[in-house]
C-alpha cells in the first residue's frame, strides 16, 4: 500500500516537469513567431511592399569596351564613340505587341521594321537584351526616357560603336565590324564541337553586338572583343529599374599597335589613286610591313550601321573590284620579276657562270613552237647582269631547258613563291609555284618542256601575290629568310622581331643578281632607268615586269600587236615592279602590282620610287630626288598628294 502511494507521487511529479517545459517551449516558440512576424511586417515592410507589386531580379550582361587598334607610332586607326541606343527584354513584357506599337509612335519607325524586330525578339531567349534602335538623336533617347511608363521592359542606354577616323586609308587592312549574325553563331557553335574554343561566348547571343567582319576587326576578333560583365538588377512590374543589387565589370578588349606607318600607308594609297593597284613595302630587317595599299578603297564607316543598297551597289558595281584586298589577296603572274630566281637556281646548279653569253635572237624555238624575247629583233649577245638589265626574255627560256623545272621550283620556294604568311588578315593568298607532280594533281596533265619556259618568265601558272613579291624581294635583299609582321604590340606588349635564318645561298650569285637589279634602274639600257633617283645614298635597284593578260595570236603578232592602251582594260597586261632601297644598306623592299597596267617600267616602276623615297625621307620626296627633266611634271603630282597630319582624325565626322 505504501508502495503504491510512492508510485502515484513520483508520476504525478514527472507529469508536472513535462507541462512545465512543454510549456516553456511554446512560451519561447510563441515569442519568437512574435518578433518574427514584427519584423516581417514592420521592419521588412518597405522590401514586401515591392515583392508584392511584382519586383524582380534580373541579371543583364554588360558589354565589353571593344580594344583600339592603332598604328606603329601610336595614332588611333578604329576607336569606339558614343551610342544612344534603346535596349528591350521580353521577359519583362506583359504584352509585347502594345510595346512595339508604342515604340513604333515614339521612334517613328515603319511597320515593316517593326514586323522584322518582333520576329528577331521570338527568336531570342527573354532573358537577352535586344537591341531595338541605336545611333538614336539626344531627342529620340529622351521621348523614350520620358515615355517609361508606356514601355515595360525598354529602356535607353548610353554604349559605344565603333569608328574608323582614318576612313579609306586603312579599309583592306583594319577591315570593319557589324551587327552579329546567324553565321557569327554558327561558327561558334562549329568551334565550340571542334575544341577550338573552350566556351561560348554569351556576348554573341546579344543581337547587333558588333564583331569584326573583315580585315584585323576580323582575323582579332575574339582579342578584341573583350568578356562580358553582368549586373543584377530589381525592376517593377512596368519594368522601371529600381536600383542595381550587383555588378561584375566587363573586360575591355585589347588594344593592338599595327607595324603600319599612317602617314607612308596614306602617301601609298593617294599614290595609287585612280588605278586598280596594290603595294606593299616592308623593312627588310624586322619583316614590319610599314603599308599595304590596295585601291580602290571604300569607307568602313558606311558598313558599321547598315549600308544602304546604293552605296553598296555602287562598291558591287565598280570594276576596279573596291573590297577586294589585292595585295593580300591577289595572285598575278609574276613576269620577269620571276628571273632572278631562275638567275639563282642556275648559278648554284653550275650550268651557267655569271660571264657566259646566249645569243638572243628575238625568239626561242621548241618542236616546232616558237617562244619569243619581248624584243623582237633579239638583244644580241648578253650574260646574266644584262640579261636582268635589259629583262631578256631569250636568255632565260636557254635557262629553263638546262636547270629543269624542279631546280627552278626548289629556288622559288625557298624565296618565298607559294608560301602563305600567318598574318590577322583573311585569305591570304599562297601563289603557286608549279612543278611535275602539282600539275599531275590539280590539272591531271604531264609537264610539257614549254611550261618550263613560260615558267621561267613568270607566266604560265605561277602565280605570286604583291605581298609574296615584297616579301622575296626582301630575301634577294638580305640573304635571309624574312617573314612579314603586321602586329607591332598586343595591349602594351611589344611583340618579339624574330631572328631570320640565313637562305644559304651563295654570296657571290646573290651580289650579281643584285648587281643586275641595280642596273635595271641605274643604267642608261635598264627598263626602269626613267625612274632612277638622282640621290646616291638613296638609289634603289629593282625589276620590272609585265605579265600577259591574254595570249598573242599568231595573226595579231604577224601584223604588229596592237598597244596595251588600244585594248579594252580588262585584256590588258598587269604592270609589276619590284626593289629594294637603300641599295648599299637595304632597309625597305616593295612591290607595285598596276591591274592590267601594261608595261611595268612606265606604270608600276615610278609607283615604287616614289613610295621609296617617301619611306627613306619620311614625308613627301624633295624634287631634288628626282632627274632634272622630270622634276617640273614630278612637282605638280606630289602637290596634289600633301600628306595630312596624322594626329588628325576624322572623329567629328562621326559623332
Amino acid at each position: 500500500m505504501v508502495t503504491s502511494e510512492i508510485d502515484t507521487e513520483y508520476n504525478k511529479g514527472r507529469h508536472d516537469r513535462r507541462i512545465f517545459i512543454l510549456g516553456g517551449a511554446m512560451a519561447i516558440f510563441s515569442s519568437t513567431l512574435a518578433y518574427r512576424m514584427h519584423f516581417l511586417q514592420v521592419s521588412e515592410s518597405s522590401k514586401f511592399r515591392l515583392l508584392a507589386e511584382e519586383n524582380r531580379i534580373n541579371v543583364r550582361l554588360l558589354p565589353p569596351t571593344r580594344g583600339e587598334i592603332f598604328d606603329r607610332n601610336g595614332i588611333l586607326l578604329a576607336g569606339n564613340k558614343q551610342n544612344f541606343k534603346v535596349i528591350l527584354i521580353r521577359d519583362e513584357i506583359k504584352d509585347l505587341d502594345q510595346v512595339l506599337l508604342n515604340l513604333e509612335k515614339i521612334l517613328k519607325f515603319s511597320k515593316s521594321f517593326k514586323d522584322q524586330l518582333k520576329s528577331e525578339i521570338l527568336k531570342r531567349s527573354p532573358l537577352i537584351p535586344i537591341t531595338v534602335s541605336d545611333n538614336l538623336s539626344w531627342e529620340q533617347l529622351s521621348n523614350v526616357a520620358v515615355n517609361s511608363p508606356i514601355l515595360p521592359g525598354v529602356s535607353p542606354e548610353v554604349g559605344l560603336s565603333r569608328f574608323y577616323p582614318r576612313s579609306t586609308d586603312y579599309s583592306h587592312i583594319i577591315g570593319y565590324v557589324g551587327a552579329v549574325g546567324e553565321k557569327d553563331i554558327i561558327k561558334m557553335d562549329r568551334d565550340y564541337r571542334e575544341g577550338k574554343i573552350s566556351e561560348k561566348d554569351p556576348l554573341l547571343e546579344i543581337p547587333k553586338f558588333q564583331v569584326g567582319k573583315t580585315g584585323v576587326e576580323n582575323k582579332l576578333d575574339r582579342q578584341l572583343r573583350g568578356k562580358a560583365g553582368n549586373k543584377r538588377i530589381e525592376v517593377n512590374s512596368v519594368g522601371r529599374i529600381m536600383r542595381e543589387l550587383s555588378r561584375a565589370e566587363s573586360i575591355k578588349g585589347a588594344d593592338i599597335n599595327l607595324t603600319i606607318d599612317t602617314r607612308l600607308q596614306h602617301f601609298v594609297q593617294e599614290r595609287l589613286s585612280g588605278l586598280s593597284a596594290s603595294a606593299v613595302i616592308m623593312n627588310v630587317n624586322s619583316g614590319d610591313l610599314l603599308a599595304i595599299g590596295s585601291t580602290p578603297a571604300f569607307d568602313p564607316n558606311k558598313f558599321i550601321g547598315g549600308i544602304s543598297h546604293s552605296d553598296y551597289n555602287s562598291i558591287l558595281e565598280n570594276p576596279y573590284n573596291p573590297l577586294w584586298n589585292k595585295s593580300v589577296q591577289g595572285s598575278y603572274p609574276p613576269g620577269s620579276t620571276f628571273k632572278m630566281i631562275v638567275s639563282l637556281a642556275a648559278l648554284e646548279a653550275g650550268v651557267i657562270s655569271i660571264n657566259d653569253e646566249i645569243n638572243c635572237k628575238g625568239f626561242t624555238e621548241i618542236s616546232g613552237r616558237k617562244f619569243y624575247c619581248w624584243k623582237s629583233g633579239g638583244h644580241g649577245k648578253v650574260n646574266l647582269h644584262n640579261s636582268l638589265k635589259q629583262s631578256c626574255d631569250h636568255y632565260y627560256y636557254e635557262l629553263s631547258q638546262r636547270i629543269g623545272i624542279s631546280k627552278i621550283a626548289a629556288m622559288a620556294r625557298r624565296l618565298g613563291v607559294g608560301e602563305k604568311f600567318d598574318l590577322p588578315l583573311p585569305l591570304v593568298e599562297s601563289g603557286i609555284m608549279p612543278s611535275r607532280e602539282w600539275r599531275r594533281k590539280e590539272k591531271g596533265q604531264e609537264w610539257k618542256i614549254g611550261d618550263t619556259l613560260n615558267t621561267a618568265i613568270g607566266q604560265g601558272d605561277v602565280l605570286t601575290s604583291p605581298l609574296q613579291l615584297a616579301v622575296i624581294t626582301a630575301r634577294l635583299a638580305t640573304n635571309s629568310i624574312v617573314k612579314p609582321r603586321l602586329i607591332k604590340s598586343f595591349s602594351g606588349l611589344s611583340l618579339p622581331i624574330e631572328s631570320f635564318k640565313s637562305l644559304n645561298i651563295d654570296p657571290a650569285a646573290m651580289r650579281e643578281v643584285r648587281r643586275g637589279m641595280y642596273s635595271v634602274v641605274n643604267d642608261k639600257k635598264g627598263t626602269a632607268y626613267s625612274s632612277r633617283v638622282e640621290q646616291d645614298d638613296k638609289e634603289f635597284a629593282g625589276k620590272t615586269g609585265t605579265s600577259q593578260v591574254t595570249e598573242i595570236s599568231k595573226s595579231e603578232r604577224k601584223r604588229g600587236v596592237s598597244k596595251n592602251e588600244d585594248k579594252p582594260w580588262k585584256y590588258r597586261d598587269h604592270a609589276l615592279f619590284v626593289g629594294y632601297a637603300p641599295f648599299t644598306n637595304p632597309k625597305y623592299s616593295v612591290s607595285v602590282v598596276v591591274e592590267h597596267g601594261g608595261s611595268g617600267s612606265t606604270s608600276a616602276a615610278p609607283i615604287a620610287r616614289d613610295i621609296m623615297l617617301a619611306a627613306q625621307y619620311g614625308s613627301l620626296p624633295p624634287l631634288s630626288a628626282y632627274p632634272e627633266a622630270q622634276r617640273s611634271r614630278i612637282g605638280s603630282t606630289l602637290t596634289k598628294m600633301q600628306l595630312v597630319d596624322p594626329e588628325k582624325t576624322l572623329r567629328s565626322e562621326y559623332e
